[in-house]
């Protein structure tokens, strides 16, 4: 496994490498507010918070469910102690967030502040995805596997990986293969020859939904291997890899890299 979860406690995992890039160009554009999107339990909008604490900038949270409220969800508790703004429209009108009519207005309104997109995923996003693997040797896998948002961090790996390597994403949300095409349309010539697949089987029900089972396979995990998972992403990955080693999707003699990709914030819920 590849502990991305161990590089920064609230700008962990993959959310490191999809903010780098993005908040670079920022400092470069001379923006001195971010704003991005993201649901009550987003893992994007606490690590976009704390890294905007850390380098100075003011952050605008737009947030889905306009029933919500500041203290809906230990997330968003974490990113108002890291003073960003919150803001809660509607499902609907959080629809149109990549509509450019809805982007201008966000302009307008909070002073042409630097967008972000949910999840970070632009193509800032997907490069800083592409550094993933420099903190591995490809070399000694036959699979890379990650659990699948938006879609940056596959595609980063995708764009980076070495030719005789299979990625398999697992995606956490459910009905999830319009994922496929997105990605596809994301790729430059040298990620389409590439070996991956999205896997759409594990989601327990959809984003951040769980189950007894998928709970008691995270204990179990901890108990086996002291590594917590986050029942959001990794935990469903781990689920599923390991359903399909007992499935002998996997040939013998695989080497399976799985990384870890943070989001551990994510479990406070779980006691809410």
């Amino acid at each position: 496994m590849l502990r991305l979860d161990l590089l920064h406690d609230e700008i962990s995992g993959n959310k490191w490498f999809k903010l780098k890039y993005n908040l670079e160009q920022a400092q470069k554009e001379k923006k001195d507010t971010i704003l991005t999107f993201g649901g009550a339990w987003s893992n994007h909008i606490v690590a976009t918070a704390a890294a905007c604490d850390l380098l100075g900038f003011k952050s605008i949270g737009i947030i889905r469910g306009e029933e919500l409220n500041e203290d809906s969800s230990p997330s968003l508790i974490l990113a108002r102690g890291h003073n960003m703004q919150l803001y809660f429209v509607s499902r609907e009108l959080y629809g149109e967030k990549e509509d450019p009519g809805f982007i201008d207005y966000l302009n307008k309104e909070f002073y042409q502040p630097y967008i972000i997109p949910e999840g970070g995923n632009n193509d800032l996003g997907i490069k800083g995805c592409k550094e993933i693997l420099s903190f591995c040797e490809q070399e000694k896998y036959t699979h890379i596997c990650c659990a699948v948002g938006a879609g940056a961090t596959l595609t980063g790996l995708i764009e980076s990986a070495s030719m005789n390597l299979r990625l398999l994403g697992f995606s956490a949300l459910r009905n999830a293969d319009y994922l496929k095409n997105k990605i596809e349309k994301s790729l430059t010539g040298y990620g389409e020859n590439i070996s991956w697949k999205l896997i759409t089987d594990y989601h327990f029900g959809g984003f951040a939904k769980k189950t007894p089972e998928l709970l008691e396979f995270m204990r179990d995990f901890y108990e086996k291997n002291k590594i917590v998972l986050d029942f959001v992403y990794t935990a469903k990955m781990m689920f599923g890899i390991n359903d399909l080693i007992k499935k002998e999707y996997f040939s013998s003699g695989s080497r399976i890299l799985a990384i870890h990709t943070g989001g551990l914030q994510g479990n406070k819920s779980l006691t809410v």
